[in-house]
């Protein structure tokens, strides 16, 4: 029977055309993030292979790399003797004639990527790939944490009640006493301090947000398992034997699961979120990476000049994976909520 349901709903979502779209973007993101971490993707990211902030080649102008003065112009150092303040004066002719014999090819290697280049000469568009891998690790680990810590203390609170109740919503309380931020940027402090077991980066950013983003998942499930707990099935499964873990995760947590499903659907686009942050304040991933949080913390000093492609480029690509994913589970929502399905009946 189990199988059964799950085949009909995967029947259900492959009926849905917005959540095939969705899954099929998902997927493809997914892809990515699995080359860029095996290395078959975006493996120079890090490397200056353009000219500094050059603009997209479909935007860019057509002009000669490097800037050379006109045939009757006179340098500065021409016109005025530096040599008495500057000792190295006279050298400057002499080393801006040689710069000009340079090879061409080696400024002209990348002139204009076809995304552009940040102020550092690397290729945005491998920037974006490769922080789609630390950025969507994060947001999907820190988003599955966060759901299972709420589920598994919301169906214990819901259902056994009594003390171990009393200790959960304890704890529900304590988490949401403090803002959510300050309660991050505690977490950040002390996880990325100098002595801290765990290194800066992606593991510790997944603890970080996964220990602080429960509370919405536990208080949705807990009231669901309450009112679940009292239903005509779980008490003839209960007459039957049945053992409170078995009503709790056989019986009751398949027909709540759509709750859990939209909660890890919001947490992903938050932690996302909280990413881009604690990156644009330092607390994020390590200098030696990149996310998309810190694409948009670079991005910012880039905007004062006009160089906007950076910031386009990491915008387009964490609102094309954030859209995918929240119809995806939306979809996936309304092929397995029996609710859902029998009322399109």
């Amino acid at each position: 029977m189990r199988r059964t349901a799950h085949n009909t709903a995967l029947q259900r979502l492959r009926a849905d055309p917005v959540g095939s779209l969705a899954l099929l973007g998902v997927l493809v993101f997914v892809a990515m993030v699995a080359a860029s971490s095996s290395g078959w993707l975006a493996q120079g990211w890090n490397q200056e292979v353009a000219e500094p902030s050059a603009p997209p080649s479909w935007f860019a102008e057509s002009a000669p790399v490097g800037v050379t003065s006109a045939p009757n112009s006179v340098t500065l150092s021409e016109r005025i003797d530096l040599s008495p303040i500057d000792p190295l004066a006279p050298y400057y002719n002499e080393w801006s004639a040689k710069a000009a014999t340079y090879p061409k090819q080696e400024l002209q290697r990348a002139q204009h990527l076809t995304f552009g280049a940040d102020r550092l000469g690397r290729d945005v568009f491998s920037k974006a790939v490769k922080g789609a891998e630390v950025s969507i690790t994060v947001g999907l680990m820190a988003a599955l944490l966060a759901t299972g810590l709420g589920t598994l203390l919301g169906a214990l609170g819901g259902f056994m009640g009594d003390k171990v109740g009393d200790v959960t919503e304890w704890l529900y309380n304590v988490f949401t006493a403090i803002p959510g931020i300050l309660l991050v940027f505690m977490f950040a402090a002390v996880f990325n301090r100098s002595d801290s077991i765990f290194p800066r980066g992606v593991v510790t950013l997944t603890l970080i947000l996964g220990f602080t983003s429960w509370t919405g998942v536990y208080r949705l499930v807990r009231a669901e398992f309450i009112k679940h707990a009292n239903l005509d099935y779980v008490r003839a499964a209960q007459a039957l034997g049945a053992s409170k873990m078995r009503c709790m995760f056989v019986h009751i947590l398949p027909n709540v699961n759509h709750v859990a499903l939209v909660q890890l659907s919001v947490l992903v686009v938050a932690c996302i979120k909280a990413e881009v942050i604690l990156s644009y304040l330092g607390l994020g991933v390590a200098v030696d990476q990149v996310s998309w949080g810190s694409m948009l913390a670079e991005a910012q000093s880039e905007l004062l000049l006009g160089h906007w492609w950076q910031l386009a480029v990491a915008t387009v690509f964490m609102a094309a994976f954030v859209t995918a994913f929240s119809f995806l589970t939306d979809a996936l929502r309304d092929a397995l909520d029996p609710k859902t399905v029998a009322s399109k009946r």
